[in-house]
């Protein structure tokens, strides 16, 4: 019986090659940015980016996973972050960031299939609006209680407000990074 994978057996330079293909110094870097990033965007809108009434700038850079794998931890640990300092409940940091990280993978992976730039742009955006939408007031409601947190009304708020987060701010974002890489600019490629 073969076995289903195969293992060759890499030396050590050949690993260490492999490895800093995959965990470049420029992509930790761009990821610990763009974490940094969502965190300083959502602490400068603190007022309306926590609370019943939400509006994060920092959702815009949900479009980065089409263009950056790296993005998508960096997403993750930006709200982690956001949601810790900002004083949120446990389960509002832990379930929260992985409403975003969930968000990211399927930007990232449907960035991957769909090649029609405004195509792109629609679903590429529809996963952080929908699943913060559904699911942010949900959580909500268990870690607040529901006296104040209203499912329907939040829902029906969050997908607003998301949307022109990532679409008013993240749309821009998209087509501003788009032109940098068709300049080749190092620190995008």
């Amino acid at each position: 019986m073969k076995p289903f994978f195969r293992h060759k057996n890499y030396r050590p330079e050949e690993r260490f090659f492999i490895m800093s293909k995959i965990f470049s110094t420029k992509k930790m870097v761009r990821a610990g940015l763009i974490a940094a990033l969502y965190t300083v965007l959502s602490l400068i809108t603190f007022p309306v980016a926590s609370g019943a009434i939400q509006f994060r700038m920092s959702e815009a850079l949900t479009m980065l996973p089409l263009f950056f794998v790296e993005s998508i931890p960096a997403l993750f640990v930006g709200c982690a972050l956001s949601n810790l300092i900002t004083g949120c409940a446990v389960f509002d940091i832990i379930f929260g960031s992985v409403i975003t990280l969930v968000s990211a993978l399927l930007t990232f992976a449907f960035g991957k299939i769909i090649k029609i730039t405004a195509v792109k742009l629609l679903v590429g955006g529809i996963f952080p609006v929908i699943l913060n939408a559904i699911f942010l007031p949900l959580i909500w409601v268990w870690c607040y209680g529901a006296g104040e947190y209203i499912y329907i009304v939040q829902a029906a708020f969050l997908l607003v407000s998301q949307s022109g987060a990532v679409y008013a701010f993240g749309v821009p974002l998209y087509l501003a990074v788009k032109k940098m890489k068709r300049r080749s600019l190092s620190f995008l490629e």
